[in-house]
């Protein structure tokens, strides 16, 4: 791989965190489109339009016909809190702090959002508001499954994890209730937080898609369209749909029609030898498995267990195609953007792992796809990060309202959306605790940081899906050198940054 140059690092180091988005003038910002924010839990980019022709998902492909799909993008944190943290502040892990393992950063802590309105907005739906925007939430857009802070036993004071950012708080409960029951729930109200036991990885009983939380949202989400078509002002609609994630409950249709799927087994089954594997995870490994557990799975369980997440897809998918019917027949397609995100990747037995929380490749790579009025349709191969997403929507939008609590850490993504520029940046960042990954075109480079000294690095090719899971790091020194300069003049060029705004504070 060539070494970019210096100055070239250097100036994408500053202007990444500098960027707050394309700025128009004032009198060009007009509150431009409405926006349909859809986050999927856990989500893959194991989708037809990212061609694995295995999967069948007819309707986010038809979005994607309609959009850009990026098939480069990464998360910023390979868990749900910290990802949906960067998301929403626009911050990166590395200037905000939150590099994973705090779940509850959006709602405790240090890093947690004040509940008085400050100056400027501390969120994307937040800045949306204050620009005259309705704001709705349906589901899970920040950490909690309904934006409202309570643990998963259901203890907590219900306020909001997002301060003054909802105009509604639109989440169905049905039988369970309330929010995590929802989230981890199974048939007829039962969830795995009710003190039943309840803890089985899979279960496909229920008939009726509504008969689960997401069909319930996914009506929510159709009913509340028909209402915003009718009021005079914009809207931003947060819709954050559960499967996916753990436990896999979906409709009996979905592994029916999966089970036809000629779906492949893991890639690269044996163990990964890498200091970052996440091959006990307590996440995946509490449930109750329809089979005599082991660690790794064997190859027929694994395939079980790659289905059962298939099968959710597959609901989640007939979702997603319900919303955007609606927004067509209520007439507000042609003026919304629509954005579908993965919060972060999920392990499926790849490398002997099942689950996320490590920073290698397939728990950081998720799907991105945006439509927006006037966009020509087409594929990206370019980088993008999660924190890139608030700064594309101040610039698809121009929401009257702009300042932000802390400077935005991304690129706009808008010079690729309108086809000035092919790529907006050379390296995107991740973090799980001491743990930095860098993703480059075709190479990912992890190291911890030992008190400013890099240790256990290691260096995957990612060009090869099969050759990905092999650290290469010994074996190519030269390439690992010229990957250490450029990380090196990146993270000078941090510092030095991060000193600057010290001063102007």
């Amino acid at each position: 791989m060539r070494t970019h140059h210096i100055g070239y690092v250097l100036a994408f180091a500053i202007a990444a965190l500098l960027a707050l988005g394309i700025q128009a003038e004032p009198e060009k910002r007009n509150n431009k489109f409405n926006v349909l924010f859809i986050a999927v839990d856990d989500l893959r980019p194991e989708l037809g339009c990212y061609g694995v022709d295995y999967v069948k998902t007819p309707n986010i492909d038809s979005l994607a016909r309609g959009s850009i799909v990026f098939r480069q993008h990464f998360v910023s944190v390979p868990t749900c809190g910290s990802s949906r943290y960067a998301l929403l502040t626009g911050r990166s892990p590395m200037i905000s702090g939150v590099k994973g393992g705090q779940n509850n950063a959006l709602y405790g802590g240090p890093t947690a959002l004040k509940q008085k309105q400050q100056p400027g907005a501390q969120s994307m739906p937040e800045l949306f508001r204050r620009s005259g925007y309705h704001t709705v939430l349906i589901g899970k857009i920040s950490h909690t499954p309904d934006g409202k802070v309570y643990a998963y036993n259901g203890k907590g004071d219900g306020r909001s994890e997002l301060p003054n950012a909802w105009d509604e708080y639109a989440t169905p409960y049905g039988p369970w209730k309330r929010g995590w029951g929802t989230f981890f729930a199974y048939a007829d109200g039962k969830h795995r937080e009710d003190g039943g036991g309840h803890r089985d990885l899979l279960q496909f009983t229920v008939g009726k898609d509504a008969d689960l939380p997401d069909g319930l949202m996914a009506d929510a989400a159709v009913a509340k369209l028909k209402e915003l078509k009718k009021q005079n002002k914009p809207f931003f609609m947060g819709l954050g749909l559960y499967k996916p994630h753990l436990p896999f409950v979906a409709p009996k249709q979905d592994r029916d029609a999966v089970a036809e799927w000629d779906v492949p087994p893991p890639v690269f089954r044996e163990g990964m030898a890498s200091k970052y594997v996440n091959k006990n995870s307590g996440e995946f490994y509490q449930y109750t498995m329809p089979w005599e557990a082991s660690r790794p799975l064997g190859l027929e369980d694994a395939q079980e267990a790659r289905r059962a997440y298939l099968a959710c897809v597959r609901y989640i998918d007939r979702q997603i195609g319900k919303i955007l019917v609606a927004l067509a027949v209520e007439g507000l397609a042609d003026n919304t953007v629509v954005v579908l995100w993965g919060d972060h990747g999920f392990f499926l037995g790849e490398g002997a792992q099942w689950g996320k929380h490590t920073p290698l490749e397939d728990a950081l790579h998720t799907p991105l796809i945006i439509r927006a009025p006037g966009v020509a349709p087409g594929d990206s191969l370019a980088l993008a990060s999660t924190v890139d997403i608030y700064p594309t929507l101040l610039d698809l939008c121009k929401p009257i309202f702009t300042k932000t609590a802390h400077p935005l850490d991304g690129f706009s993504l808008m010079p690729i959306l309108n086809g000035q520029q092919t790529s907006v940046r050379q390296v995107a960042l991740s973090t799980w605790g001491n743990a930095i990954s860098y993703r480059m075109q075709s190479l990912r480079f992890i190291f911890e940081d030992k008190g400013g000294e890099k240790a256990n690095m290691e260096l995957y090719d990612m060009r090869d899906k099969a050759k990905s899971y092999t650290n290469i790091a010994e074996q190519q020194p030269d390439l690992l050198r010229g990957v250490l300069e450029q990380v090196d003049v990146w993270e000078d060029a941090v510092r030095a940054r991060l000193k600057e705004r010290e001063r102007e504070q």
